[in-house]
């Protein structure tokens, strides 16, 4: 792509639940401007925020708001990225998370707010999260729009070394420290085989 920069529109996504929040903090920490709202206030499951910005939930209806992204990250989740129009220019950071841990978090995240789960178990839900990845991975492929995948437990293992692959992808010069601090190990509350 031969687009400055600043008309990018960088993408946070992956699975509700998988880190995108923390990958937001993070991008934040470092100086990298994200377009948000702060109209979801930090809770017991983000107690750092969720960092998004409320009119990317009307993506499917209403994409008028996309031109405020232009040269900011900004959260959407898989499963609005089919909707993003091709009139602009986008790259990907995807974080990947285990979907047994996504699964868990969200049904944690549920239970908290008194709210049913659904009518899926976690067996029904694992494959249709997996083909829903594959699907929007395959579609950004077809597109042409770079991607750096980047994998939760990674982040909270090796922050420094993740750091600077964004910083690098991102070809910005960002505060990998402040990146790399961002990051809270202890939030890491669900794991895979728990």
């Amino acid at each position: 792509m031969n687009t400055c920069t600043n008309e990018l529109i960088t993408v946070v996504s992956g699975l509700p639940r998988s880190g995108t929040s923390m990958l937001m903090q993070m991008l934040d920490a470092a100086g990298y401007p994200c377009l948000t709202d702060g109209v979801r206030r930090a809770d017991a499951d983000n107690p750092r925020g969720y960092f998004e910005y409320e009119k990317v939930k009307q993506l499917r209806r209403d994409c008028a708001w996309l031109p405020e992204a232009k040269g900011k990250a900004v959260k959407i989740i898989v499963q609005l990225i089919p909707f993003l129009p091709l009139q602009f220019s986008y790259q990907v950071i995807f974080m990947e998370r285990d979907i047994s841990e996504v699964l868990a978090s969200q049904r944690e995240m549920l239970q908290r707010q008194g709210k049913d789960g659904g009518n899926l178990s976690d067996a029904q839900l694992h494959p249709i999260f997996e083909r829903q990845v594959l699907e929007v991975k395959r579609l950004l492929s077809q597109r042409n729009i770079p991607m750096l995948d980047v994998a939760y437990s990674d982040a909270l293992q090796y922050p420094m070394k993740i750091a600077e692959q964004i910083r690098e992808f991102l070809s910005e010069d960002l505060d990998v420290c402040a990146m790399a601090a961002a990051i809270d190990p202890n939030l890491h509350r669900q794991r895979c085989g728990q």
